[in-house]
């Protein structure tokens, strides 16, 4: 039996065409969940309570409306977001469509992420800058992320593993990319080696990113 024979149902073509599908929702969802994740993580720190900016109502508001999306399963909050997703994008299917759920759901994961690796920098640092006369903004620029920056680079590399799973997700509701490949074909119509070729490469993929991530993390822990 040869290898053609084993992976009969396998379409290359298609196959790449998810994969492209699957890159280009993982990295736009990861670009956008960090330019909105890492503000809000930043500002939830500040605003807690005995921090620089400490304020008990906003940074009520700001945990409470995290842990609402962070505890909505991804797959019902893309269902509940079509509508969102239809005004905002023009369709509610595609891998475009995709992004708005995907960002939604993950920057409030990479808040928290963002905002516990803040709080593992060493109070006394903080308040020595304060005392030579530093801004919150010199504070947060050149104490607050350089200190933590290992930990925010951690933070990202779980995301951007997580957001590969979710992709996986959307495909349920017509997203694309490579979950959608495995369900139309590899679940629906009992086609088993598609649905080993998608979940190998995901695999792959989830061993790549992790992979740079670690190393990216042990190289900002050395200097």
């Amino acid at each position: 039996m040869d290898f053609k024979e084993l992976f009969v149902n396998v379409d290359w073509t298609d196959i790449w065409k998810a994969l492209g599908e699957t890159m280009y929702m993982v990295s736009l969802s990861t670009l956008f969940t960090a330019l909105i994740g890492l503000p809000l993580g930043i500002l939830v720190v500040l605003t807690s309570p005995g921090h620089l900016l400490q304020n008990r109502g906003v940074y009520a508001v700001l945990s409470f409306i995290i842990n609402i999306f962070r505890s909505i399963p991804f797959i019902i909050l893309m269902i509940m977001l079509i509508p969102f997703t239809q005004i905002l994008v023009g369709t509610s299917i595609g891998v475009t469509a995709a992004i708005p759920p995907l960002v939604i759901g993950s920057a409030p994961f990479f808040a928290r992420l963002v905002e516990v690796s803040l709080r593992e920098v060493d109070k006394g640092v903080i308040e020595m800058s304060q005392s030579m006369g530093a801004t919150t903004w010199q504070i947060i620029a050149r104490v607050l992320l350089p200190e933590a920056r290992s930990g925010i680079v951690a933070g990202i590399t779980i995301t951007l593993v997580a957001l590969v799973g979710y992709t996986a997700m959307a495909g349920v509701i017509g997203g694309g990319g490579l979950g959608d490949l495995a369900i139309r074909y590899g679940y629906q119509r009992f086609q088993t080696d598609v649905m080993i070729v998608t979940t190998v490469i995901m695999i792959v993929l989830v061993q790549v990113f992790q992979s740079v991530g670690d190393k990216l993390v042990r190289r900002f822990n050395r200097k």
